[in-house]
């Protein structure tokens, strides 16, 4: 009976983890701060197009 246990364990387990790999996550994906100031910055661009405004030195850089 041991030796059944222990095997149809490892397979529940394998099954397991399988069905969590293949599940996904909720989680959302990582953006560096970096690239999150990048963004911030071509946006802030874009709507200045949009309204019409001149782009400042400051957010040239």
């Amino acid at each position: 009976m041991n030796r059944r246990k222990k095997i149809n364990q490892t397979l529940k387990g394998k099954a397991k983890k399988a069905n969590a790999k293949k599940a996904g996550s909720n989680k959302p994906k990582y953006i560096a701060k970096a690239d999150r100031v990048l963004v911030e910055v071509a946006n802030e661009q874009s709507q200045d197009v949009l309204i019409g405004a001149e782009p400042t030195t400051e957010q040239a850089v």
